[in-house]
């Protein structure tokens, strides 16, 4: 429990070569095993590693999405002898200082799908809580823990290690961020720019004017006037009925390259087109002269041709005279795209 060498990355499901990849160049001897095809793998650093967690944390890979570091593995029963035995490793973890009398403790238990087993992940989560509560003097918590029991159970093996949430990546269970759907919600779309807000920890309040390029149905748009902010919209498409004539916001109905605005007139730009990015960062390239220096902008990028890393280092290449990237990182809710988070120069 000393050397933490051992660790299950998650990434969106189709990307999980792509943060192999990035985990390689930053551990070339790293070796690494698929426990679920495409999304989920299990990878161990050379014990003489040097703070390999700290290394993941400053040079985070744009596709991990989830990081469970890995204090422990062992082969499971597929018995109700599984709960005893994490039990267990829980009082050895207390014993050997991961594990704190009057901490926030929240468990997350994971589990391949294709694993059968006589109980539930609940169930272990219960075990677990009930030592947590009962023997630690801990408190067990859902959200804002000051550690997380992580637990992973695949096809013949069980993976556990305790954590704080930011050497998570994600406090969410392998990072699958959830929102709750609003009656009056106008898209989807929603979600990716309130997880963006939450992962990069952005204070949009700090804001006054935004910029939304190709922003119906309004999903983005809507996010932004909920935090205060003036809005101006542009698309040649129909913006949501529910946001006419909303006090703050403006809607251009034209095609991008065609509206003329004044210079430094916003202090936020965001943009979440369904275009070839190529085209898209040419489009935002050309609107920067409206942001003001200082501001922020917040892109999504569609991965439309399978070359992730080359596609970002073309967008980059036709934003950074402008805009000086602060995150790459593909969001739970982004699906086949990544989104970008940049600073005026």
């Amino acid at each position: 429990m000393t050397v933490l060498t051992t660790f299950i990355g998650t990434s969106n499901h189709g990307f999980a070569q792509y943060a192999q990849d990035e985990i390689r160049k930053l551990f070339p001897a790293a070796k690494f095993s698929l426990i679920v095809p495409t999304e989920v793998f299990w990878f161990q650093v050379p014990p003489e590693t040097e703070n390999a967690l700290g290394t993941l944390l400053e040079q985070e890979p744009i596709f991990l999405r989830h990081l469970q570091p890995v204090h422990q593995t062992w082969e499971h029963t597929s018995s109700e002898e599984d709960l005893r035995q994490v039990q267990v490793w829980l009082r050895e973890a207390h014993a050997a200082g991961l594990a704190g009398a009057h901490e926030k403790i929240a468990v997350q238990i994971r589990k391949d799908e294709r694993v059968q087993l006589p109980y539930a992940p609940f169930a272990m989560k219960a075990a677990l809580d009930e030592v947590i509560a009962g023997e630690l003097g801990a408190e067990p918590v859902v959200r804002y823990a000051d550690k997380i029991i992580s637990v992973y159970i695949g096809a013949k093996t069980l993976y556990i290690g305790i954590s704080r949430p930011a050497d998570n990546l994600s406090d969410w269970s392998g990072g699958a961020i959830r929102f709750m759907k609003e009656e009056d919600q106008i898209s989807r779309a929603k979600f990716k720019l309130l997880e963006a807000e939450q992962r990069f920890g952005i204070d949009f309040s700090v804001a006054r004017t935004a910029l939304d390029v190709g922003a119906a149905p309004g999903g983005w748009t809507s996010l932004l006037l909920e935090r205060g902010l003036k809005v101006t919209a542009i698309d040649p498409a129909a913006m949501s009925p529910k946001l006419q004539g909303h006090p703050k916001l403006t809607i251009l109905k034209k095609n991008a390259g065609d509206v003329k605005l004044r210079n430094d007139e916003f202090d936020l730009l965001v943009c979440d087109m369904s275009w070839d990015p190529r085209q898209m960062g040419r489009l935002v390239a050309d609107l920067l002269y409206a942001l003001q220096s200082g501001g922020t902008a917040i892109i999504t990028v569609k991965l439309m041709h399978k070359k992730p890393f080359q596609t970002v280092r073309d967008i980059l290449r036709i934003l950074e005279p402008s805009l000086f990237l602060l995150k790459a990182k593909q969001l739970f809710h982004n699906r086949e795209e990544l989104t970008l988070y940049l600073q005026k120069l």
